[in-house]
């Protein structure tokens, strides 16, 4: 079996309201569908969210990197060939959304090939994941609702609430009403996307110490590199790395640097290859891991659900599946459900989801 054309698609699907934090705020999906064909027949996808404030890709350059860089790279090989494929890509520095698209698409071949699911392929440990939902910027009171309404709707009990404003006057105070709605029996944790300074997180953090949080996700940015780790010394609950940890080789720096005590695994910036080098340092290091979310749609989210499952230590937190219910609709031919807090990873070949041809043909956005 050999690839024949590597495809990426613009799209752009509505979000029912802008979604804000620190670090941006963005009113729509505008992502890239890569889709990877062979001469059997066979067509697998993956799905690239572009965040140019957080890794400098666009959606206009994810295309142009597929199209100009990666596609005569892996053209003409064997979708098994992941390891040569991957020098190949890799010689190219960046653009690590558009390579994870790739990357996941030729899994997704590679499970319809041999006509088994892709979280068998990686390990086949579970068959669902427990939901986290991302609580965004908005008054205290438009918060708890959100959450409530996630609760009792969907039954998810695990909520990421994002901070980075002013931890004085907004962030504590939402914290502090979100648990004093919810109860004790929900679990709570932050992400600051880089919002804050060290000072701020350490007194922030002071001030929510009978809150129960759980985590603190990049409440400082990276380059200050004294000062976080400072306040990872202050912290008494984990501190996530996600931004600052795009690959392995800054896993190894944030960790053993003493700048993070636990990672952040999105796959939408290192597939399926190259989470699992990452999951499997932070196994050896001892340190937790957390299935996080790009503002996936549900392609993207699928891929979340079926990497997470597929291993014992991705699968003992909630990962972050929930955010494509903001957007307006999708491109699969069945829509992800969330059962009782969970996301059911479908017993297909594959990743397990089919694209719509009419949904694309409506928001493709290169015809």
């Amino acid at each position: 079996m050999k690839i024949t054309q590597v495809e990426a698609i613009p799209f752009a699907i509505p979000y029912r309201k802008p979604l804000r934090f620190a670090s941006g705020e963005v009113h729509a999906a505008e992502h890239v569908l890569v889709r990877v064909h062979t001469d059997e027949g066979l067509v697998g996808v993956g799905e690239a969210p572009p965040r140019p404030f957080t890794y400098g890709e666009t959606q206009e350059s994810i295309i142009t990197a597929i199209d100009k860089l990666f596609a005569p790279e892996v053209i003409g090989s064997s979708p098994l060939e992941r390891e040569a494929i991957h020098a190949r890509l890799n010689r190219t520095v960046g653009n690590p959304t558009a390579k994870a698209a790739l990357d996941m698409a030729l899994w997704d071949v590679i499970g319809k090939s041999l006509e088994l699911p892709v979280t068998d392929l990686l390990g086949g440990y579970g068959d669902r994941m427990r939901v986290s939902h991302m609580v965004g910027f908005a008054p205290p009171e438009q918060m708890v609702a959100e959450a409530e309404r996630m609760r009792d709707e969907y039954g998810i009990t695990t909520f990421k609430v994002k901070v980075g404003r002013n931890p004085y006057t907004q962030d504590v105070a939402a914290c502090r009403a979100l648990r004093e709605a919810l109860g004790e029996d929900v679990e709570l944790y932050v992400d600051g996307n880089r919002g804050w300074t060290a000072s701020d997180s350490a007194r922030a953090l002071q001030e929510m110490s009978d809150l129960g949080l759980t985590l603190a996700e990049e409440l400082c940015p990276a380059d200050e590199v004294l000062g976080r780790r400072w306040l990872v010394q202050q912290c008494t609950i984990p501190f996530v790395a996600d931004e600052s940890a795009t690959r392995p080789a800054e896993v190894t720096r944030e960790l053993l640097g003493g700048s993070a005590t636990a990672i952040s695994i999105k796959t939408a910036r290192t597939g399926f290859t190259a989470s699992q080098r990452v999951l499997f340092q932070c196994e050896g290091l001892g340190v937790e891991v957390v299935v996080g979310n790009q503002v996936d749609g549900q392609l993207g989210t699928m891929c979340g659900a079926v990497f997470g499952a597929a291993h014992e230590l991705t699968s003992k937190r909630a990962g972050e599946l929930s955010n494509f219910l903001d957007m307006r609709d999708d491109l699969l031919t069945e829509p992800i459900r969330i059962v009782d807090g969970t996301v059911p990873v479908r017993r297909l070949p594959g990743i397990g989801v089919e694209i719509d041809p009419e949904k694309l043909a409506h928001y493709r956005q290169d015809r």
